[in-house]
């Protein structure tokens, strides 16, 4: 279960839950590899994240905008502050490395953590909204009193995580402090696709607006008599650049589209990572059922029950069965034994293949997905460039007109 990423929603996320160990690179974390201890280890075991950086959350900040339905939404951004340890100690003092984050990536990292370390107690989050409210302070999430408190909670969580001796020497978390795509994986594709959404209704109002300069001019050169050809021909140059939004748009709609496909592949995804669930909860109904028969067969062999039944009780009462009985209840309990040693170990087969195919495909995947985004990206900065070099030839050939009049 080690292998799977907990996440918020999305397909992208969900990729993450799937990591298969990869080799050592060293004599240390060979060992550690042999002794079964997790793959995701950065550093050896006693050296915590904590004493080779300061972590802060530095500051909260409110913004605004629309979610990926196209809907206004208002929510908090936290600021977190990395500084190596050992340039603290040299005396040196280098500006800290920043990146902000949502409360929603912390309960990623938080239940990817849980997935990845069954065993270990995870430190809480803050509350997300006010549960318990004390008296004078609000209830309201967007409250500055409640996103103070909420910032020294986060602040608290990675300060804690930070120090564990085994949660802090974690990639993840490690690429959730110092990096913005951390695992390439943090920022979906309706992100991006939101990005180019308000872009798009930014140009739109652009033009908008040079269709009003072209109707303005327009109707201006009608009342003037000398200046009249100069603002007319400048309206004309408005209206053109006006009506090329619909090119314009036609090819950001193409770019969209191109996210949209990604988006797509989310449920493809998931699909994936539930095929391997499915295995991994068959797996380990076939080895609980394989332990229970092992404990069957050494309660009929000794005669003593270890855990209370009514079989236990019905032996005590009317005696033991008879050994005709007690040998063939062991030769059956001993053809289901084998079978159930065989069904742990295809499954676990089964397991074991589905992990290593699917993390090679994923990577394939993430490979062609950053090809395309990177591709789709540098040509609509190539279309923005164009627009922009668009624009300053309107504004200088209607410059001329002006120059005429």
């Amino acid at each position: 279960k080690r292998h799977f990423f907990l996440t918020m929603s999305e397909g992208w996320n969900d990729a993450l839950r799937m990591r298969p160990g990869s080799p050592p690179t060293s004599g240390k974390q060979k060992r550690m590899a042999e002794d079964g201890k997790d793959d995701s280890v950065m550093v050896e075991e006693g050296s915590t994240l904590l004493r080779r950086m300061e972590i802060c959350v530095a500051e909260a900040e409110k913004r605004s905008g629309k979610n990926a339905v196209s809907m206004q939404e208002t929510f908090t951004v936290y600021l977190i502050e990395t500084r190596p340890m050992d340039a603290v100690a040299e005396g040196r003092n280098p500006a800290p490395d920043s990146l902000w984050r949502r409360y929603s990536e912390f309960e990623l990292l938080r239940n990817y953590l849980i997935v990845t370390y069954p065993y270990i107690v995870v430190p809480p989050l803050p509350e997300k909204r006010a549960e318990f409210v004390w008296h004078k302070l609000s209830a309201d999430n967007m409250d500055p009193d409640f996103v103070e408190r909420r910032r020294v909670g986060l602040e608290n969580f990675l300060l804690r995580v930070a120090s564990h001796p085994v949660l802090s020497n974690d990639k993840i978390l490690y690429h959730f402090l110092t990096e913005v795509l951390s695992a390439g994986l943090w920022i979906s594709p309706s992100d991006y696709l939101l990005f180019f959404v308000r872009v798009a209704d930014r140009l739109y109002g652009v033009y908008k607006v040079h269709g009003n300069y072209g109707r303005v001019f327009s109707e201006w050169s009608a009342i003037e008599k000398e200046m009249g050809d100069g603002l007319q021909s400048a309206g004309h140059h408005m209206d053109a650049y006006a009506a090329s939004i619909d090119d314009i748009l036609e090819e950001e709609e193409h770019y969209a589209d191109q996210l949209k496909e990604y988006l797509s592949y989310a449920e493809a995804l998931r699909a994936v990572c539930r095929k391997h669930e499915l295995a991994q909860f068959e797996l380990e109904m076939a080895s609980q059922d394989l332990i229970s028969k092992k404990q069957q067969r050494e309660e009929l062999a000794t005669g003593i029950v270890r855990t209370f039944s009514f079989k236990g009780m019905t032996n005590k009462l009317f005696g033991q069965e008879a050994p005709e009985q007690r040998e063939a209840k062991l030769k059956l309990l001993e053809e289901l034994i084998t079978e159930g040693e065989e069904t742990v170990k295809e499954k676990t087969v089964e397991c074991e293949e589905h992990v290593e195919r699917a993390w090679v495909d994923m990577q394939r995947f993430k490979e062609q997905k950053d090809k395309d985004l990177r591709e789709a990206l540098i040509n609509y900065a190539v279309m923005q460039i164009s627009m922009c070099k668009k624009g300053i030839q309107v504004w200088s050939n209607a410059k001329e007109c002006f120059l005429k009049m």
